[in-house]
């Protein structure tokens, strides 16, 4: 069995015991983002995120992330920034939802086979209008790119999220895990500068006292450079 077989198999393999005992949404995501390269070592990033929901009946989430990093080397870079996060039920405004956000990324830090291993931890604190409380909560990511021949640049991408809630509000009540995503997609390059990104993402809710959550996502992203 090839190792991108195994690794594929592996990672369905992750995503199935959380799908038992769980509500079921279907969803599809759409996100746009650029980056941009202002020196040396200062980025700026800006990420658009559009979720439509089954159950919430189509719109629910437009997701604005604002963010300035700094590159500390080739592969380590420290970002800082702010989310914009207007919520919506069936496309009619809800709730205005602000973040901090923090994060360090580490691009490439392992080989695996003809694939390269990336890794993420990012630090929110999040913030409802007409709410009290902040809620604090731990992303760490890890994202495995296996191109499909060598050196080429179309690539099977895997990757997982855990969402760590550190302390309790109204709004955030589980304590620890509250929410992994699962990944599983292809990328390629479709224009100089742009690449395009197709798959299907997991995502799995822990809620105490409820049905587990199971969303299974139709992801599709566009992403430029400059």
């Amino acid at each position: 069995m090839s190792l991108r077989l195994k690794l594929t198999t592996a990672f369905v393999a992750l995503s199935l015991p959380a799908m038992a005992h769980a509500s079921e949404d279907e969803q599809i995501w759409t996100t746009a983002s650029a980056t941009v390269k202002l020196s040396d070592h200062w980025r700026f990033s800006q990420e658009v995120v559009g979720r439509f929901s089954n159950d919430r009946d189509g719109l629910y989430e437009v997701e604005m992330n604002s963010l300035i990093g700094y590159k500390l080397n080739k592969q380590v870079t420290v970002w800082a920034g702010y989310t914009h996060d207007p919520q919506y039920n069936g496309g009619d405004f809800s709730v205005m939802e602000h973040r901090g956000r923090q994060q360090v990324t580490f691009d490439n830090i392992v080989k695996i086979g003809p694939g390269q291993l990336s890794a993420r931890l990012r630090l929110e604190e999040r913030w409802r209008e007409g709410i009290n409380g902040t809620a604090w909560r731990f992303r760490p990511y890890v994202k495995y790119v296996l191109p499909f021949r060598e050196g080429g640049k179309t690539a099977l991408v895997l990757s997982h999220e855990s969402f760590i809630d550190l302390n309790t509000t109204s709004f955030q009540r589980v304590e620890g895990e509250e929410r992994m995503r699962n990944l599983i997609a292809i990328t390629t390059p479709v224009a100089k500068n742009v690449n395009a990104e197709i798959g299907y993402l997991h995502q799995h809710g822990f809620r105490p006292n409820a049905d587990d959550s199971n969303d299974n996502v139709a992801s599709f992203s566009l992403s430029f450079s400059f």
